[in-house]
């Protein structure tokens, strides 16, 4: 009889050879300099994501078109992408000071430039992480275009069906009123293998203000170059830019960045006090210690969380303004990013403060005692090793090193769970890497006790650092999830972060042996559950509270220590 659960071991096994086989590929495709998705040389790439079958693209391996994933690619994509046969991947080449006007996806902050009606640029600043990213969900894309193209070609000549006349003739109109955009939603649904209950329920989640019809746009666009592909052998191809493939790993985007930290803190005296890092958001700490004075009329009639709900409602630009105007007037800097690294960064001195945070003795400190907070906004990836190994090594200036007085470095982010719902924070005792033995255990000053009683599910264990969320799958979460390992969630930078701290405290001397660090993550998405993966939505308000509990509970910690 066969043991099951060796067979769940099996296809867990089946599932990370796949990763690797696609890691391993990507990188040599990037060394060549550029591929075919849907030819030969896209062959391991396209096999290896069908035999992961990741839970954020569901039905990939289905004949019919996976709707959800490819709302959640499109909106991590540029906008046109689906038209293009030519996607050029590059390093920052100045494009910005061109004609060309950057396209910023809605999901994730990188510049791209539609160079002409077949080509698109997408700059890459932010390290391997985001060619992986890109590469493995413009698969996703070219894999669910060729099921289209299945479905709508009758014969060898090339002849369609008559609902891929139909979407055809409705997407050359300048406008369709509902009758029309029915009727071709219908047509829509039979090319899609899916009912016309789910078109229209996924439909007005594509529109843009200046294009109602998107959805169908995009469908028809993906059949087209992907029946091109196969009746003339047009393929679509990736290329990588010579700079991009020279520049790739060398922290140039990151060198600049820390740079323009150091120098920040060194001009206004800043270096010798106690530094606190912070990777979070651009909005907890500033709303959690300004708001009080900012908000003071609107608190007294609602509680905190309310008020940090309505702060996080991108319509409440009024209530946001209040609270930027207090903070900039009260020792708040903000460091826009113009390295190319799209982290930007706020610098607190907390000096110029009326009052601590949760600490009544703060007011009485000496100038020299009081923290300086560096919150950076979140990095991607291997990003974070490269930005955090900048920023912790000493200033150069006139050829003497100018080291940071670093005395914490707090990470707080979102993360996948596998125990528990949207909301739910996990505290980390180690971070792993995954696909190796890598493992990087430390002291976390946060702890599961610190955060409990607040109406909030909190676990502790290991995370894993995952080379990428969009490949995970159920069996390989299920292997760590039942594993010794105790693994409680999944994210992308812990293990890169860990690695750079603890270089420059334990080997290379940069900062103190001592320095204090903080993790804590809360959770967007639980992939082990249906309906509940990163595909189907965002956090909405659920995100609000452990976000502030977390920011408080470090903030607390800082101005008590």
């Amino acid at each position: 009889m066969i043991n099951l659960k060796q067979l769940g071991r099996t296809r867990a096994q089946e599932s990370t050879h796949a990763i690797e086989r696609m890691y391993i590929t990507m990188r040599h495709l990037f060394n060549r300099g550029f591929y075919k998705p849907m030819g030969v040389s896209g062959e391991t790439l396209r096999e290896s994501l069908l035999t992961l079958r990741p839970e954020i693209y569901g039905t990939i391996a289905d004949e019919k078109v996976e709707l959800d994933g490819l709302l959640y690619v499109i909106d991590r994509l540029p906008k046109g992408i689906e038209e293009c046969r030519f996607i050029n991947l590059t390093s920052d080449e100045g494009y910005a000071n061109s004609h060309f006007k950057p396209i910023v996806p809605p999901k994730r902050r990188r510049n791209c430039y539609r160079i002409d009606e077949e080509q698109m640029n997408i700059e890459i600043t932010r390290g391997r992480s985001e060619i992986y990213d890109i590469l493995t969900h413009l698969t996703f894309l070219f894999v669910e275009s060729h099921k289209i193209m299945r479905r709508v070609i009758i014969d060898e000549e090339g002849n369609v069906t008559r609902d891929w006349k139909k979407l055809e003739a409705a997407v050359q109109k300048p406008q369709l009123d509902q009758i029309e955009r029915e009727i071709a939603l219908t047509h829509t649904s039979n090319i899609l293998g899916r009912t016309f209950k789910e078109v229209t329920t996924l439909y007005p989640k594509f529109i843009l203000p200046e294009n109602e019809e998107r959805f169908l746009h995009i469908i028809y666009w993906l059949g087209k170059l992907a029946m091109d592909e196969t009746i003339n052998n047009n393929k679509r191809i990736v290329t990588f830019s010579p700079v991009l493939r020279e520049r790739l790993g060398h922290h140039i985007h990151g060198e600049i960045w820390a740079d323009g930290i150091k120098k920040h803190l060194l001009e206004n005296n800043l270096m010798h006090r106690p530094i606190h890092i912070i990777s979070a958001n651009m909005h907890s700490v500033m709303n959690t210690i300004f708001s009080p004075e900012a908000l003071a009329n609107e608190l007294e009639k609602k509680g905190a969380m309310e008020i940090y709900e309505n702060l996080s409602d991108s319509g409440n630009g009024q209530l946001r303004s209040k609270v930027m105007k207090v903070a900039l007037e009260n020792g708040m800097k903000f460091l826009e990013d113009t390295s190319g690294t799209n982290i930007d960064v706020q610098v607190f001195d907390t000096a110029k403060l009326k009052q601590g945070f949760r600490n009544p003795d703060f007011v009485g400190k000496i100038e020299d005692e009081k923290p300086v907070l560096v919150v950076m906004d979140y990095a991607f990836g291997e990003q974070a090793y490269e930005t955090m190994d900048e920023l912790l090594k000493p200033y150069n200036i006139e050829e003497n090193e100018i080291h940071m007085n670093v005395a914490s470095i707090s990470i707080m982010g979102k993360a996948g769970i596998l125990y528990g719902g949207k909301g739910d924070i996990m505290i980390p005792s180690a971070h792993l890497f995954e696909g190796t033995a890598d493992n990087y255990p430390f002291v976390n000053e946060l702890k599961k006790s610190d955060l409990e009683g607040n109406g909030i599910k909190v676990v502790d264990g290991s995370m894993i650092t995952v080379l990428g969320t969009s490949l995970q799958n159920k069996d390989i979460l299920k292997f760590f999830q039942e594993s010794t390992w105790n693994v409680v969630g999944l994210e992308m930078e812990g293990v890169h972060y860990q690695k750079a701290i603890q270089a420059a405290s334990k080997l290379r001397g940069s900062i103190s042996e001592d320095v204090k660090v903080r993790y804590a993550y809360y959770a967007s998405d639980n992939p082990l559950e249906t309906g509940s993966t990163l595909a189907s939505g965002g956090l909405g308000t659920t995100g609000v509270k452990p976000t502030y509990l977390i920011t408080e509970k470090i903030l607390e910690q800082i101005f008590n220590s």
